[in-house]
């Protein structure tokens, strides 16, 4: 599971221009000179990012010519998608992000994964390298933060790792310690709302959730998030997401529907089915309106169109994957 930094190289600004445009974008909302293309605030108020590896593609079609792929990919730059704050400036990145969300009157959409021992090996293996450095790196978020308004989707797959066997039972005790920490630190920022992810309705075994949720700090958080860079469907993530709160004090939940328009993958090796699966379609777009009072919001955590790891012929995890960004838009109805 990865989501990459935004990378910071400029393009040329009519090729920008063009591209946000070709979106259908509102300079009301912009970040300066650079429009942007939203919905409503009402309706889904996070920031589109105009330099995301979205926009950055259609600009690039654009100036080839090739506007038939342009209109594909614009389904994706359109939207509002998580940024994954990586090791390297921490602080910096946090700032970035939050004051050009501000600066359009938007809210910024921050994802931290950098728990240490994360992902078991797999495809993105990284973190912090020990507890004192994942607690600094959490205070550098945090001063990047600020007071602006800003949600935040605590460490993919950090809980679920901890049933299913795959981090050491050694780190186990360190970890609780950690989510709860930096969700107490995230909280006493006031304009922070915190997310503790909580795994996807694919997972075997829901009923061992709960109390590992609850010893993570998940009373301190304001919920959790479901179905993060999975693909699952929105209802079957509702449902789950209904069953969990039940057993945690009622909390609120988002849902992730970047990639679940055709739900789940079920062909090929079941331990790799989540990585860059083939068929699979953009979900709902981004919005607050979910029409359930349990869920806060449908979210794209995962950013559309960057891979999941160099399996099925991709890149390395959370490079920007276009032959798969133009597959996501073409099976989205």
């Amino acid at each position: 599971m990865y989501g990459s930094r935004v990378g910071r190289a400029r393009w040329a600004a009519a090729a920008m221009g063009a591209a946000l445009l070709m979106v259908g974008c509102s300079s009301s909302d912009g970040d300066g000179d650079k429009p942007t293309a939203q919905q409503p605030k009402a309706t889904d108020p996070y920031w589109v990012n105009p330099e995301g590896n979205a926009a950055k593609q259609v600009a690039s079609y654009l100036e080839e010519g090739d506007s038939a792929n342009a209109e594909l990919i614009k389904k994706i730059a359109a939207q509002p998608v998580g940024e994954w704050i990586g090791p390297d400036d921490p602080e910096g990145d946090a700032r970035r992000y939050t004051e050009a969300a501000a600066k359009a009157d938007r809210d910024a959409l921050l994802v931290l994964y950098n728990i240490p021992h994360r992902d078991c090996g797999q495809f993105s293996k990284g973190g912090a390298s020990d507890g004192d450095a994942y607690r600094a790196w959490v205070e550098k978020v945090a001063k990047g933060i600020g007071d602006r308004r800003t949600t935040v989707v605590l460490e993919p797959d950090a809980v679920l790792h901890l049933v299913d066997g795959c981090t050491p039972q050694e780190y186990h005790q360190e970890r609780y310690d950690l989510l709860k920490g930096a969700i107490e630190r995230l909280q006493e920022l006031p304009a922070t709302k915190v997310y503790l992810d909580a795994g996807n309705a694919g997972w075997a075994d829901p009923d061992s959730l709960p109390d590992p949720l609850r010893r993570a700090g998940i009373d301190r958080a304001d919920g959790f998030a479901v179905n993060v860079s999975n693909f699952q469907t929105t209802q079957a993530s509702k449902d789950f997401g209904h069953k969990l709160s039940a057993k945690v004090g009622g909390k609120h939940f988002v849902v992730d529907t970047s990639r679940n328009g055709n739900g789940p993958y079920t062909q090929g090796d079941p331990k790799e089915n989540w990585c860059n699966p083939p068929g699979r379609a953009l979900g709902e777009e981004p919005t607050t309106k979910t029409g359930d009072p349990l869920v806060d919001a449908y979210l794209w955590v995962k950013r559309p169109g960057e891979s999941d790891g160099d399996c099925k012929g991709g890149p390395k995890a959370g490079d920007w994957y276009p032959e798969y960004a133009l597959e996501l838009a073409r099976n989205t109805k």
